[in-house]
């Protein structure tokens, strides 16, 4: 399979800037990015600072809403799209609490828009690859693992609406023959992860010395992928995965939230000893546990191994130890974006 027009949505957000750092070193792409993004809270253009420099003529950026079905037509007629690798996406849970409609709007609407225009794309569109989640499984009990035939159970506002356009993919697939491919990843961590999520916040909070917020009890389960395998996943499902599938992708790294805060505890007290010489972990602060809040997810990715022959890279302490280094090493990319500085550079060059 040969792209040589990419669209990638949301590749302003974490993964999606991730995705496109990984894809333009790939030997094995020689195409071009096309990036849309709405940049809302978690769209930050500095995420792929220096890319149109290092890849001259390979990387275009456009500001686009995708529940603008004309925009969206507009990007696939002038650039030619034959793929698209969707990450755009509300996606934090407390905030599709306290706010449902934007996900319904970004997740389900702009799902749909985007199908849309690949189908009339026409016989030319290679691959339509929709990123979704492992919450639209909902909530394990102590043992098992969620596989791509268990049943959807969305217990969130986020993850119902992930759910809806999952069941939109599969289904232009079905009707349409839209050729289409499905991920369902377990939590990311890694590089350029917006601070208000549970890895980078504990990491910036216990570096600064700030209170440690854990919901309820702490011992809700969750399955870690480190970012950089995750995009190498998804390379690998776009080009070799079967059309119409899906493929659950995880980095076999369960672990409860407690133990993964006390571990960036004791990681950062190894590497930065506090001046008191104390333990971080004394900062750990238990807080009223979150409505809805699944009690594990574990994914098995022995389809994606098995058929496709991928498995992460790295383990839950190597990505950790890389993701302290990369948030210690980079705290002034951290303070623009707490401090909503980026949100005054968007202004100025995209308003």
């Amino acid at each position: 399979m040969e792209i040589k027009n990419l669209l990638v949505t949301g590749g302003c957000g974490f993964i999606g800037s991730n995705f496109i750092r990984f894809i333009l070193r790939c030997d094995d792409f020689s195409g071009r990015v096309i990036n849309v993004d709405k940049l809302t809270y978690a769209g930050n253009p500095e995420n792929l600072a220096g890319i149109e420099e290092t890849y001259p003529g390979r990387y275009l950026f456009r500001r686009v809403d995708i529940c603008d079905a004309e925009a969206l037509e507009r990007i696939f007629s002038e650039y030619e799209i034959d793929a698209v690798c969707h990450f755009a996406a509300e996606s934090h849970v407390d905030r599709s609490i306290r706010r449902p409609e934007s996900f319904i709007q970004t997740n389900i609407v702009g799902t749909f828009n985007l199908l849309e225009a690949a189908k009339k794309a026409g016989k030319d569109f290679k691959l339509f690859h929709h990123i979704s989640t492992d919450e639209v499984y909902g909530s394990l009990g102590p043992t098992g693992f969620f596989t791509e035939e268990t049943p959807y159970r969305p217990n969130s506002p986020y993850s119902a609406s992930k759910a809806a356009s999952d069941h939109l993919v599969r289904a232009y697939h079905e009707t349409y023959g839209l050729p289409t491919t499905i991920s369902n990843c377990s939590n990311n961590y890694g590089p350029y992860q917006f601070p208000e999520k549970l890895i980078p916040l504990m990491i910036l909070n216990a570096w600064e010395g700030k209170p440690l917020p854990v919901y309820g009890d702490g011992k809700n389960v969750r399955d870690w992928l480190y970012v950089e395998d995750h995009c190498e996943a998804i390379w690998t499902i776009m080009k070799y995965g079967k059309r119409g599938e899906t493929y659950n992708i995880g980095g076999n790294c369960e672990r409860e939230n407690i133990a993964i805060v006390k571990l960036i505890c004791d990681l950062l007290d190894e590497r930065f000893p506090s001046p008191e010489g104390s333990s971080r972990r004394h900062l750990i602060t238990f807080v009223p546990d979150r409505p809805g809040h699944d009690r594990r997810y574990a994914i098995d990715f022995t389809k994606l191994k098995k058929e496709l022959g991928w498995s992460p890279r790295e383990s839950f302490e190597s990505g950790l130890r890389k993701t302290i280094d990369w948030y210690i090493e980079n705290r002034a990319w951290t303070e623009r974006v707490r401090r909503g500085e980026y949100k005054a550079w968007i202004k100025e060059h995209y308003c």
